[in-house]
């Protein structure tokens, strides 16, 4: 408790230089969090959809009954991309190919979204600390000058107030980058499975409606 109390009084003894850095280091940490707690939220979301359309995909013989069972999976990238080509019955494998291909990218970067904060915050943070920490090191020294002493008592409070804004820079960092390059491992994760469902749908449908189309279904 106690280390807590002197924590927090450095911190109220800082400059106002110190503070304006802590406070957006703030800022950064506060949004970092809250975009890691909505990709996990998401992501379990959009995984747990992908299981069940892949499940239904798997058991269903009729195009239609499964656009109809899947219509409210809104957040799995499989169902998106069935549903960019259903109903079409376009057997040009090309034509299919563009567009899940516009899908894909769509859905990709939805996955990717608000990714790029995390690492601005995991390379940034720990720079604006160092800045806080310089600036309050600065103060110390000029501290010092005017009174003329260099003892340690004199010191170190000062230096330790600048030290915070370096702690607080990589406090926000390291969860940032974690997290970072956990999701985009995620996405990476979808992507392939977008890339292949791709491919399983392109050939589904060419042989589907192309043997539709000369008889043989």
């Amino acid at each position: 408790m106690a280390g807590e109390i002197s924590i927090i009084s450095l911190v109220l003894r800082a400059g106002l230089v110190v503070k304006l850095v802590l406070l957006i280091l703030l800022f950064f940490s506060i949004f970092s969090w809250a975009i890691i707690l909505y990709k996990y939220k998401l992501f379990k979301r959009v995984e747990r959809e992908s299981d069940e359309f892949q499940s239904a995909f798997l058991k269903s013989k009729d195009m239609e009954t499964l656009y109809q069972t899947t219509r409210s999976l809104r957040l799995t990238p499989l169902a998106n991309l069935f549903r960019a080509v259903y109903p079409s019955e376009d057997v040009d494998r090309e034509a299919i190919k563009r567009s899940l291909k516009r899908v894909e990218a769509t859905e990709t970067a939805r996955l990717e979204r608000y990714l790029t904060f995390l690492a601005t915050t995991g390379s940034t943070t720990p720079f604006i600390g160092l800045f806080g920490t310089v600036w309050g090191i600065m103060d110390s020294f000029i501290g010092i000058g005017r009174m003329g002493s260099a003892s340690l008592a004199v010191v170190a409070p000062g230096i330790a107030e600048a030290l915070i804004a370096t702690a607080a820079g990589l406090a926000a960092a390291v969860p940032a980058v974690i997290a970072y390059n956990y999701y985009l491992s995620r996405v990476r994760r979808n992507v392939i499975m977008m890339e292949d469902f791709s491919q399983e749908l392109i050939e589904h449908l060419v042989r589907r409606y192309g043997e539709a189309k000369t008889g043989a279904f």
